[in-house]
C-alpha cells in the first residue's frame, strides 16, 4: 500500500497526549513540573538588583557629567587644547561667556537631575 498524498492528515485530541494506557494515573501526576514561584521569585529578585545598579551607574553618570560640565568650561583646558587650534572661530565661540556659563548651567542641571534621580528612587512593593 502507498501513501495517498491527499488524505487528511489525523488529529490527535488534546486530552489524548499524556494519557497512561494502562490507566496509571497517578504516574501522570508524577510527571508534572514543578511550581514555578521560586524561579519568578529569583527573576524579580535578580531585576531588582539590575534595576538598583543601573540607577546608581545613572546617578553616577550624571554626577560625574556634571561637575566636568560646571568647572571645564572655566579652566584654561577649554580652549587651549590641540582640537580647537585648527579652528580659530570655533575657539572664539567656545570661549564666549556665554557659551561657558551655558554649559556650567548644563552640568548643573544635570547634577539636579542625578540628585532628584536619587531622592526619588522607590522600589516596588513585593506581593
Amino acid at each position: 500500500m502507498t501513501a495517498d498524498s491527499n488524505t487528511p492528515l489525523q488529529r490527535i485530541p488534546p486530552g489524548s497526549l499524556g494519557a497512561q494506557p494502562d490507566g496509571a494515573a497517578g504516574s501522570a501526576t508524577a510527571l508534572q513540573s514543578p511550581p514555578q514561584a521560586p524561579l519568578t521569585n529569583r527573576h524579580s529578585r535578580a531585576n531588582l538588583w539590575l534595576h538598583r545598579i543601573v540607577v546608581v551607574m545613572f546617578i553616577f553618570l550624571c554626577a560625574a557629567a556634571g561637575v566636568l560640565l560646571v568647572i571645564l568650561p572655566w579652566r584654561p583646558e577649554w580652549t587651549d587644547n590641540h582640537l580647537l587650534f585648527a579652528y580659530p572661530g570655533l575657539r572664539a565661540f567656545v570661549a564666549n561667556g556665554f557659551v561657558r556659563g551655558l554649559c556650567s548651567g548644563l552640568g548643573l542641571l544635570d547634577i539636579w537631575i542625578g540628585f532628584w534621580e536619587a531622592v526619588h528612587y522607590h522600589e516596588e512593593k513585593r506581593p
